[in-house]
Parts: C-alpha cells; structure tokens; sequence
C-alpha cells in the first residue's frame, strides 16, 4: 500500500504511527512545502505536485493547516485518490467551498475527514444505550487551557490563535459538534454565540455557545481554551433518567451509577479510526464522514 501525507505536523505523525502498526508494509510518502525541511525515515519526500501526477497511491492524508486544506483538495482532485483529510474541513464556508465539496462528490472521489471521537468507546457505547430512550435534553462541555495544550510552544504563535489560519475555539473543537451531529443527526434549527474577553488576550475566539433544537429536545455546547482544569463531559437527560459521559475518563454514569468504564484513551482512537477507514471506509467506500457531510457540519459550526 502506498500512502502519500501531504502536512508532517504533530497529528500526521499519529496518523503515521497507526499506519505502521496496522500495515508494516506500507510505503509512505510527503510532499514537502521546500526542500529544507527535516526529512522522516521511512518517508520518501516529494517537493513539487507535478511529480505525483505519475504515482498512483492508495490514498492522501491531508494533514495541511486548515487554511492550506482548499488549496490541497482541489489540487488533489486531479489525482482521482481517495482522500483522508484531517478535521476541520475548511475554516470558511463560503462559495467556492460549497462548489469544491460538489464537484469531489460529483465526480466520485472516496474521502472521510477524521473526527477520531467517533471511535471512542464511551461515545459507541453510549449510542446504544440511547437508542430507544426518549431524550429531553443534551449537554456538552469542553473546557480546556489552551498554553497547556503545547507546552513547549509560546501558544501566542500556534494557529488556534490566528484567525487567518482557521484559529478559534469554535473550529478547533468541531468534534463536540460532529459527534453530537453523528449521535443525532442534523439539527432543525441552529443558534450560535462567540467571543473572545477571557484572560487570554487572544484574537481568536476563545469562547463558544451552540443551541441545536431537534424536534423533541435542544442540545447545549459550550466550548473555552481558558479552563485550567480540562472538563469534556456530555450529558443527557432521557424520560427514565439522565446518562453522563465523561469523554476524557471514557466513563458512562446512568443515574448515578457506574454502568461503563473503558481504559482506552483519546489518543488511543487514531488507530481505531485507521483501521476502520482501511477496512470499512477505503475498502468499501462506505459513506462515513464524507466530504459532504462534513461541510454540513462546518456550516453549523461557523455560522450564526
């Protein structure tokens, strides 16, 4: 299998690391933004797009800053390779984005952009559990620091702060919206609010509150970077009691009672959703997380 990786960030190099677990065959390749960048072992770097015109892979990982993602498809599109494109889709919906999510879907191309909570056991658990239970209410906190988040880094000079490279609290935790999207589908209406007035100082939003409304309940998610002690929680209210889901500790509450408990990790998810893309998305071009759906998605995310 022959895998090319455009953007060898901190999140590429997960995607690499279950890549190799999975298939330790698997030839891997880069295309590199110029020639002096730190090469990888293992890794055969390419540095113009022309040369890939001849090479046919497997399938492209898209692991570019956000801002470089519509730059990156619709180069890719010409190749007729199934793309995995690491979440966010884009950080603007507008309308050349709308036409490049129509014309990849036209024209057949298989992609997934990765939303790794999806295959975190709780979260699978926890929508077996709902599936016949009349729900009244849906909770969602996500609240982390985020200088904690790269600890080596000033987090002054990372992109989550700079609004030109897709920065902001709202787009960087899009995975509380696509899993709730993923739990219960498109909502009927929504409402959104955004902000930056924490102490953090930043220019980026750091605060974000969404009002889904389904037909028989709403969902509440309130999103921040300024948490010092990190909170991801879901909560849900049914008609016989209320289920809370604790997504760093993988645990399900239902009433107050421990009913499930996993010692899998959200970093542990990657390479559950490698070998499920190889297998159930790639090898079967199942529908999961597609191009379209994830544009969906994002136009909850960013508009009001």
């Amino acid at each position: 299998m022959k895998v090319l990786i455009i953007g060898l960030g901190a999140i590429a190099k997960k995607h690499i690391a279950a890549l190799n677990e999975l298939i330790p065959n698997v030839e891997l390749f880069a295309l590199r933004s110029n020639q002096s960048s730190n090469s990888i072992r293992g890794i055969k770097d390419y540095y113009e797009f022309k040369e890939l015109i001849n090479v046919r892979f497997d399938f492209i990982i898209i692991s570019t800053p956000t801002s470089k993602h519509f730059e990156i498809i619709n180069l890719c599109k010409n190749l007729d390779t199934p793309l995995f494109i690491e979440k966010p889709l884009f950080h603007h919906v507008g309308e050349k984005e709308k036409q490049l999510v129509s014309l990849i879907s036209g024209i057949g191309i298989n992609t997934y952009v990765a939303c790794n909570l999806r295959f975190l056991d709780c979260l699978i658990k926890l929508k077996e559990f709902i599936r016949n239970k009349r729900v009244n209410e849906v909770n969602i906190y996500c609240g982390s620091y985020l200088p904690d988040w790269r600890p080596e880094a000033n987090f002054r000079k990372i992109y989550s702060v700079d609004v030109n490279l897709g920065g902001g609290v709202h787009i960087d935790l899009i995975h509380e919206l696509d899993y709730l999207y993923w739990l219960f589908g498109a909502p009927l209406n929504s409402k959104s609010f955004f902000q930056n007035k924490s102490s953090l100082d930043i220019a980026s939003y750091d605060y974000a509150n969404y009002l889904w409304q389904y037909d028989r309940f709403s969902a509440n998610i309130v999103l921040n970077y300024y948490r010092r002690d990190p909170k991801r929680t879901l909560e849900i209210i049914c008609e016989d009691g209320t289920f809370f889901v604790d997504l760093l500790e993988n645990t399900i509450i239902f009433n107050k009672k421990l009913i499930f408990s996993s010692s899998q990790r959200i970093s542990d998810t990657y390479n559950v959703q490698m070998k499920f893309y190889l297998e159930q998305i790639l090898g079967k071009h199942l529908e999961f997380n597609s191009i379209v759906e994830a544009y969906n998605i994002l136009k909850l995310c960013i508009e009001n």
